[in-house]
């Protein structure tokens, strides 16, 4: 049956404005997009096809699989951006963790990102290569890559209606240290200038290492790894971790008296049990509620104040 011209126009702007208003619930993603415009400064090509390396035997994480992405040569940044409706302006770039040699896709990054939207925070979805390049540290060139991205980000702060004075940057194992690295080496790139968002501050403006590695040496956990240069100027910091983490909880405790003997604001919770790798996914082991802190602590340094 045919139905009157009036009915038709009214469904069809009923439909309109369930599609406006669910995007403005939803929020979008724009990207990925490619970091740089050619081959990524020190690589020659790609080491192998990018797939998630997952296996039937590997541990699931309070019963669900786990994405782990391997052999990634062609790193990008993704936007989650959080509904028109709550949108704060902030932005953090987040960094799955692996070891250096895969990532954890949706555990520590997809999740992450869509829980950063219900704060109001645009996720930016950091797919830095993996596994580490031969003849270079681990972290050498993830560290470009964040480096880019946050220069890139607070570049193009306008065009995608972030505030770039509240750029954080957040990690997870592995990728904690590459937060913990991007925070305390922002004053030089480690690459070749590219471009002009290569001349904008790529200085995060608050910090989040969850269950981090490598903070301080492994034989030594009370001596600080070189390559985390801890200053005044350290952004502030957010770490959690639990005493029975198998990277050792002096690795983020003595992390954390090294940033305040630099009077770097600091917070830090130590839970008894919890382990390791467990993301944002709620389980019985409290340390899962650590979401709630981080949301307490961004609260209360303004960092999900209204959009001006």
């Amino acid at each position: 049956m045919k139905l009157p011209v009036h009915v038709r126009w009214r469904s069809t702007a009923l439909s309109l404005l369930l599609f406006v208003a669910t995007a403005a619930l939803q929020g979008d993603v724009v990207g990925p997009l490619p970091l740089w415009p050619g081959t990524a400064p020190g690589d020659t090509g790609a080491l192998g096809e990018e797939k998630d390396t997952t296996k039937p035997t590997d541990n699931l994480v309070a019963g669900r699989r786990v994405i782990r992405l391997g052999h990634v040569s062609q790193p990008t940044i993704t936007l989650y951006r959080p509904p028109a409706t709550n949108h704060t302006g902030a932005a953090v770039l987040v960094c799955p963790g692996g070891g250096y040699h895969i990532l954890a896709w949706d555990l520590e990054g997809t999740e992450v990102c869509e829980w950063l939207n219900s704060l109001g925070v645009t996720g930016v979805l950091l797919k830095y290569r993996v596994p580490k390049r031969d003849g270079r540290e681990a972290h050498a060139a993830p560290l470009q890559d964040a480096q880019r991205a946050l220069g890139l980000l607070r570049h193009r702060a306008a065009e995608f209606d972030l505030d770039p004075r509240r750029l954080g940057v957040m990690g997870f194992s592995a990728g904690a240290h590459l937060s913990a690295a991007l925070s305390t080496q922002f004053r030089e790139r480690t690459y070749p200038l590219v471009d002009e968002a290569d001349a904008t501050s790529c200085r995060p403006d608050f910090v989040a290492l969850i269950y981090p590695a490598y903070l301080t040496l492994k034989d030594e956990t009370d001596r600080l790894n070189p390559n985390l240069p801890v200053t005044t100027n350290t952004p502030p910091t957010f770490i959690t971790i639990t005493q029975d983490d198998p990277v050792r909880a002096e690795n983020a405790l003595y992390y954390a008296l090294f940033l305040k003997q630099a009077n770097v604001p600091t917070e830090l919770h130590l839970y008894p049990t919890g382990g390791h790798g467990y993301g944002l996914r709620r389980t019985e082991q409290t340390v899962t509620t650590w979401p709630d802190r981080m949301a307490d602590w961004m609260k209360a340094n303004g960092w999900l104040n209204p959009k001006n």
